[in-house]
């Protein structure tokens, strides 16, 4: 079998470039997916379906509940996975085409059906692509961090690493989306109709395919026991038992439990504001044309303080880059919350504020959950790194689901109606006032709250040094 992995299998080495790039092209691959479905799914829905804003926000909101099981019975799966191509890779590769197909039907809602079984048919394709083939993508990708490598300073690069990619993918379609709807539109009026939408998806889905390959076949599994060694087959025999005992171990574990809503709330304020960006440009400037420097400010920071977040967190540690992210993140809503609006410079600073902060916060992640799981083993000798990252994404999906409904209940509550676009009228002034306010004043909100959290009671790097220094002696 062809695999371009680091050729040793010694879980505490370093890894090879050609791996560590490998396992980024995977976050690469699925968050142009994801990136789409939260920024460009709800206006989709509304503009190009003419379906109810209100509506498609509580399909959104009820459908986390499937969202948030998946997670839990994906991650409990790949922990009893046993395959060739280890416990995470193989999901990856399973799911990867599933993932496409139903992404593409997902922006492909049949004109001819009545309205009602259009509704039925969104909640149902949403569902089937979020709460089975994301998920099933998602939770073994992240899982694949504590699988991959037991080196503390390379999954804390892997992460950062992944968090680079995601930003990439972030910027291709930043750059790429809008010019092809453009393309492939039907109309000379509007970019959102069904041709546009569909054809462009079906190329971003096939380009996700092909790259998710190539990271299954550039990455090997090199943990294979982070618990306790002769559990596993009582695993098998007691299966019940084991999923409350891991259940417990991870409620138990409060590095991990504040960590997820630390997760939760970023994720939450990402989709603020990349649903933000496209109603922001859409209804506040009344110009597309600037949605890529206003998303791209934003990206392109990210981006490139990722390339700095690993020397930094060899000097001051994980934790520490984490709080200083979440500051800068803050300092840039604010900014844009009191200066922003009318002077260009001033939204593009406070972008680039907010993209460094969501990358050095978003570097540390991955590295950090790894962490509070290897702390909740050694504490409880209970392996939950399959639970314990089904949680997190669990807590990053919820958090883009929740935001995406809550940014559609706010536009429907303020009076927002599809059909005046249609029309070239514009939206009622309490439309952009909704905006305004989830674009700024929430999320600053929300990330000031976990900062200071954080800040005050998230010690999992010190205390893991210190248990790790008792067993040692």
């Amino acid at each position: 079998m062809i695999n371009f992995a680091t050729k040793h299998n010694d879980p505490e080495a370093g890894l090879g470039w050609g791996e560590r790039i490998g396992y980024g092209t995977g976050g690469f691959a699925f968050n142009m997916i994801n990136g789409i479905i939260g920024s460009f799914l709800t206006i989709y829905f509304t503009s190009a379906v003419g379906l109810n804003t209100g509506i498609i926000a509580t399909i959104f909101a009820v459908s986390k509940v499937f969202d948030g099981i998946s997670d839990l019975i994906v991650g409990r799966m790949v922990d009893r996975t046993r395959s060739k191509l280890g416990k995470g890779r193989a999901w990856l590769a399973r799911m990867c085409i599933p993932f496409a197909v139903t992404t593409v039907l997902l922006f492909y809602v049949p004109q001819g059906l009545p309205e009602m079984a259009q509704y039925v048919y969104v909640f149902l394709m949403y569902n089937i692509v979020n709460a089975v083939c994301l998920t099933g993508m998602l939770v073994p990708y992240y899982s694949m961090v504590s699988l991959v490598t037991a080196n503390a300073y390379e999954r804390g690069f892997l992460g950062n690493i992944q968090q680079i990619f995601q930003t990439l993918g972030n910027v291709v379609v930043n750059s790429t989306f809008v010019t092809l709807l453009g393309k492939f539109t039907s109309s000379t009026e509007t970019l959102y109709t069904q041709r546009a939408f569909t054809i462009t998806m079906l190329i971003y889905c096939s380009v996700m395919v092909l790259v998710s390959f190539f990271c299954v076949f550039s990455t090997k599994e090199r943990v294979t026991d982070q618990g306790n060694s002769g559990r596993e087959k009582q695993e098998e025999k007691k299966d019940n038992e084991n999923i409350m005992a891991t259940v417990k171990a991870l409620l138990t574990n409060k590095y991990w439990v504040m960590l997820t809503i630390a997760n939760f709330v970023v994720f939450f304020v990402i989709i603020m504001y990349a649903m933000g960006n496209v109603f922001y440009c859409q209804y506040v400037l009344y110009d597309m044309g600037q949605y890529g420097w206003i998303s791209n400010s934003i990206s392109i920071a990210q981006f490139a303080i990722m390339f700095a977040t690993p020397i930094f967190m060899k000097k001051f540690g994980k934790t520490a880059i984490y709080n200083a992210g979440m500051a800068t993140m803050g300092l840039g809503f604010l900014g844009f919350g009191l200066l922003g609006g009318s002077n260009t410079t001033v939204m593009i600073i406070c972008n680039v504020l907010k993209g460094c902060g969501v990358g050095m916060a978003g570097g540390m992640a991955l590295g950090m959950v790894a962490d509070t799981v290897t702390y909740g083993t050694m504490k409880s000798g209970i392996d939950t790194v399959g639970m314990g990252n089904a949680g997190i994404s669990a807590a990053q999906k919820i958090g883009l689901g929740l935001g995406t409904a809550v940014f559609g209940w706010v536009l429907n509550a303020a009076g927002m109606d599809g059909t005046l676009d249609a029309q070239g009228l514009r939206q009622p002034e309490s439309v952009t006032t909704a905006i305004n306010f989830m674009y700024n004043w929430l999320p600053l909100i929300m990330v000031a709250v976990i900062f200071v959290v954080l800040f005050l009671f998230y010690h999992c790097e010190r205390d893991l040094e210190k248990m790790r220094a008792g067993n040692e002696a």
